[in-house]
């Protein structure tokens, strides 16, 4: 995907969302969702209305904690809110606002982070990412999932919002989704996917032939070969002949 394309499409003032420049910690966090929905092969509506959820519930990617203390939450048993102080310790965090005992635990044990004793992890903005793409896809929050009203050809923006809290602000979401998956595609988001080193076909490799080692040259072993060197064999022989008969006759005589 072409990021300089992205962040120009949000940056503009009719895009939707942002329609300013944005603060590097907002560019950071869109970073680190992008990089997951890529890897993730997420489609480009869910990932529109994923990052649109982000969006909403961190403010504009601006916190990734609740503004309000939580005690609003206090004993709310639908969040598993049992325990004194539970609605202050398990307030909103994360893209998606993770909230109540019931949710901090339910991470803590897919993560294999103890977030119930340290609820500020799932700020963390690997732990957020987690929660945020993962939760929504496999419906851990409401028992919901996205791929239940976006999927393919369907596409409810506007529905998709019970897969995190009912119908909370779900025609302005649904608006934001819009926004995000204009300048997703705009920027090639499809096409980034289908680069995925997953979904490549292997690219044949031309191999060139080698080259054939020329065949030895066959000996001629055909008879007669070679009796040309006989007669100058034969010469040399009686030269020495004759000079060991000279030879013989000067010192025997």
């Amino acid at each position: 995907m072409d990021r300089s394309r992205f962040y120009a499409a949000l940056r503009r003032r009719d895009s939707g969302v942002f329609g300013t420049s944005l603060t590097q910690a907002q560019v950071d966090r869109l970073e680190a969702i992008l990089a997951r929905l890529d890897a993730k092969r997420i489609e480009l509506a869910q990932a529109a209305y994923i990052l649109a959820t982000a969006y909403h519930e961190s403010d504009r990617f601006r916190t990734m904690e609740e503004y309000a203390s939580g005690a609003a939450y206090e004993g709310r048993a639908t969040l598993g809110n049992t325990q004194p102080g539970d609605g202050v310790r398990f307030k909103g965090r994360g893209f998606v606002q993770i909230t109540g005992r019931r949710n901090y635990t339910d991470w803590a044990k897919r993560l294999s982070v103890d977030l119930v004793g340290n609820p500020a992890l799932a700020a963390r903005i690997d732990h957020a990412t987690t929660i945020l793409i993962d939760g929504m896809m496999l419906g851990t929050f409401t028992g919901r999932k996205l791929p239940d009203y976006v999927s393919g050809t369907k596409k409810d923006f506007v529905n998709a919002r019970r897969v995190v809290n009912g119908i909370d602000r779900a025609a302005l979401i649904a608006n934001h989704a819009r926004a995000f998956e204009k300048a997703l595609a705009g920027a090639g988001y499809d096409a980034a996917a289908s680069r995925s080193p997953a979904n490549q076909k292997p690219v044949p490799v031309p191999v060139t032939p080698p080259t054939p080692t020329p065949a030895p040259a066959p000996i001629d072993i055909a008879p007669g070969a070679g009796r040309r060197d006989l007669p100058a064999a034969a010469i040399l022989a009686i030269i020495v002949l004759m000079l060991v008969a000279v030879a013989a006759s000067m010192f025997g005589g």
